[in-house]
């Protein structure tokens, strides 16, 4: 049974170190504002609601956690930390994936802390409440698995934004106006993400390359590339070596196949 502490008239209604005992001397058990009051010998209103807005505090600042609605744990120690990728849903939650677990960790959205789809990143995983999937919470993104993006510019009057289509993508991307590089409003655009602050709700990116207007076909196949890094550019060697190739077809070959350049065909190109 937790031992009580002695009341000393809590003059300051600072309860945080209290609070932060009482949880680590109970690593494996979640509290309540109620159960750590008992504790602490406190049945006045003003002092409970103190412990509460404590826990709160605390929670935020991410020096306790809290497993479910209203109950607390204390923050576990570095053993408890583990590095994998994360895998998105689409619904702005992820998965974490790491061989030291014998099924994915749930990370709810509040938790992702900037890690985007793919990336390496470094977990802390909460202690499991029975019956329920492993549920983590991102610490620190250890390396991008990808900083450039493709969407469409939506220019405000000093920034704008760049929306992509990619379903794993649940942030928008800011970009400064000093970082346009000549792209207008409504282009599809190729951005570089170049950092994330810890206090913006979007990472910061810049405008690296133009690929056209919504819907152009070259537009869209400029954008399928760039989307998954795929050149639609080579080096002027590469053209001149491909210009020299010879592409008329010779007797011998037409004599291997069956021939059907009389025939009207039609083909869907991908």
């Amino acid at each position: 049974m937790s031992k009580k502490f002695q009341n000393s008239g809590n003059q300051d209604k600072d309860f945080t170190a209290k609070i932060i005992k009482i949880l680590s001397q109970n690593a494996n058990k979640a509290f309540n504002y109620k159960q750590i009051a008992a504790i602490l010998d406190l049945d006045d209103t003003k002092s409970r609601n103190e412990i509460i807005r404590d826990l709160k505090i605390l929670a935020s600042t991410k020096k306790i956690i809290e497993s479910e609605p209203g109950k607390y744990l204390v923050k576990a120690i570095s053993q408890d930390y583990y590095e994998g990728t994360i895998d998105m849903t689409g619904r702005k939650t992820a998965y974490f994936i790491c061989p030291d677990f014998t099924e994915d960790v749930f990370i709810p959205t509040n938790n992702l802390n900037r890690a985007l789809d793919k990336d390496k990143v470094k977990v802390y995983v909460y202690n499991r409440r029975k019956g329920k999937r492993p549920e983590g919470e991102v610490i620190e993104v250890v390396e991008r698995a990808k900083t450039d993006f493709v969407g469409v510019i939506d220019i405000q009057k000093n920034f704008a934004f760049v929306s992509t289509a990619n379903p794993k993508m649940y942030t928008d991307i800011f970009i400064p106006k000093d970082k346009y590089n000549g792209a207008e409003n409504g282009d599809v655009v190729l951005v570089h993400i170049e950092d994330w602050p810890k206090k913006a709700d979007s990472p910061f990116g810049s405008v690296i390359k133009i690929l056209g207007k919504p819907g152009e076909h070259n537009t869209e196949i400029h954008a399928i590339l760039a989307e998954y890094g795929l050149p639609s550019e080579f080096p002027i060697e590469v053209e001149t070596f491909a210009q020299k190739i010879d592409t008329s077809i010779q007797e011998s070959e037409i004599k291997k196949r069956r021939d059907m350049r009389q025939i009207l065909t039609f083909t869907i190109d991908p």
